[in-house]
């Protein structure tokens, strides 16, 4: 393999790091131990080898263009793949520390994942964990993330999923709307009733409710006036306010059912669940600190 990288090139590589994430050369300069002239020098040779402009530069600040960003982003990931690398084949990194970033969908990571971090932060003191809680799918190469939680896999075979749990599906709805209208007893009953939608982000399409009928999971269509879009905390919400019937992930409405603000209704047509699955790229040297957090969730969340 021929060399692609010199010492410079390198070094140039780590100084535009340093300026992004400080946001200004001084502080870059301080980090480093060179002159602010030297680490502006530097990231400007980058740039005319790249044909690109990485920065933009006023007197007040420092801040990434649309392009820096993605070059920030792919190049931090590869400095901390190198570092890692070197302290496993040293034998340093019998600790695990430094920074993992993980995206979580809004409504598991409140409930589910959220209220486990402080104890792995007390075992695990030296890893930092930058959370994203977003319902979208993220780009682990473009955005720099080590781990997402998703309720569905995505098509991509090159991330590997290591299911957490399968959560249980109910059917609920607040007293008041029982009040006007009759509680359902068979799936073929929800037509007559007002069933608050949500839209999958990914298709923009309504996602059907999963009933067990006749001993089968079976996809169940429904009708409603209201649909919330990206967040299923907002469907839970309009329950609870008597907007009408809606399915849920049980984790989410404990509460409310044990004190009474919501009602399951269909029980006898429960048993129907949806998966969720740490994922992660296959392809890709996997830091101790990111294994350790998996092994932990797997524990604390697998069934």
């Amino acid at each position: 393999m021929n060399r692609q990288f010199d010492n410079l090139r390198l070094g140039s590589i780590e100084l535009f790091c340093l300026t992004a994430q400080h946001q200004g050369f001084t502080a870059a300069a301080k980090a480093t131990g060179l002159t602010a002239a030297a680490v502006s020098r530097s990231v400007a040779r980058l740039e005319e080898r790249l044909g690109v402009r990485l920065l933009m530069r006023t007197t007040r600040q420092v801040r990434l263009t649309e392009v820096g960003q993605r070059y920030y982003d792919q190049c931090r990931q590869a400095l901390t793949q190198l570092s890692e690398a070197e302290r496993e084949a040293s034998g340093q990194q019998l600790k695990p520390a430094g920074l993992v970033r993980m995206s979580l969908p809004t409504s598991y990571g409140h409930h589910r994942v959220l209220p486990l971090l402080p104890s792995f932060s007390k075992k695990y003191p030296d890893i930092e964990i930058e959370l994203q809680l977003s319902n979208r799918n993220v780009d682990f190469t473009e955005e720099g993330f080590d781990l997402a939680i998703r309720g569905r896999t995505p098509p991509d075979s090159s991330l590997v999923a290591r299911k957490l749990e399968d959560a249980a599906l109910i059917v609920v709805a607040a007293p008041a709307y029982l009040k006007r209208h009759r509680a359902p007893v068979t799936p073929d009953e929800l037509e007559r009733h007002e069933c608050v939608q949500f839209v999958l982000p990914s298709s923009g399409q309504v996602v059907p409710w999963l009933l067990v009928h006749e001993g089968q999971t079976m996809e169940w269509p429904t009708q409603g006036k209201l649909r919330c879009a990206d967040d299923i905390l907002g469907q839970v919400t309009l329950a609870r306010a008597g907007a009408g019937l809606v399915q849920t992930y049980r984790f989410l409405v404990e509460e409310d059912l044990r004190n009474g603000q919501l009602v399951e209704v269909l029980a006898g047509h429960a048993g129907a669940s949806r998966p969720f699955s740490l994922i992660y790229p296959g392809n890709r040297h996997m830091p101790l600190r990111v294994r350790v957090l998996i092994d932990y969730l797997v524990r604390a969340l697998g069934h």
